[in-house]
């Protein structure tokens, strides 16, 4: 789910066009062009409870990025201390092999626990948003995140299931939240969870 990439963001702030900011660390979609964008007050989960949502998470969908490639996406959450939670994050690449990466997510305000910040072990990046919108804990999960820098925006989503499918009707109640908090739902891509493909 979650992977570091370098890309590169050209100005369109009035004056400023055809400016670049090159080697901006990228945490989602949205690294082309962008315009001068201010970070949504997107609703998060009421009384989140990290206890509730560890465990194994199958990635059902997500806004394309330029470093998450594979398929068979997973994300694995387990209890570290109070407000911190380990994640293994696994995909599977086009030549056969495991893509993994290991951090941890930490609350960043404890009035506001469905806001964490993700970081990664031997990865010298800063933080990144993980924001759960919506989550029953037990079928779904909807995680946003961005990251406001003035010029431009760095933005990710992804629904999450605890099987490798979801009915269309949680589906569809995924996509009209990310549509109320500005997040075209059209513009996410579906992650192939096939059993016989997924079996290495």
């Amino acid at each position: 789910m979650f992977f570091f990439v370098l890309c590169s963001s050209r100005c369109k702030d009035e004056g400023h066009a055809g400016d670049f900011l090159d080697s901006a660390v990228c945490y989602g979609s949205q690294c082309s062009d962008a315009e001068v964008w201010k970070m949504p007050q997107t609703p998060v989960q009421a009384n989140f409870d990290s206890s509730r949502y560890v465990g194994k998470w199958y990635e059902i969908m997500k806004l394309p990025t330029q470093f998450q490639k594979g398929e068979c996406g997973t994300a694995t959450y387990s209890p570290k201390s109070p407000g911190v939670i380990g994640v293994l994050n696994r995909e599977l690449l086009k030549d056969g092999s495991i893509n993994f990466i290991v951090g941890s997510a930490k609350v960043k305000h404890p009035s506001e626990p469905a806001k964490l910040e993700v970081s990664f072990t031997d990865i010298p990046s800063p933080p990144g948003p993980y924001w759960v919108l919506s989550s029953d804990y037990e079928t779904h999960s909807l995680v946003y995140g961005c990251s406001d820098f003035g010029l431009f925006r760095l933005e990710f989503a992804w629904i999450l299931s605890r099987e490798p499918t979801m009915s269309e009707e949680t589906l569809q109640s995924m996509q009209s939240i990310l549509s109320a908090a500005g997040v075209n739902p059209e513009k996410m891509v579906a992650t192939n969870q096939d059993e016989t493909y997924c079996t290495p």
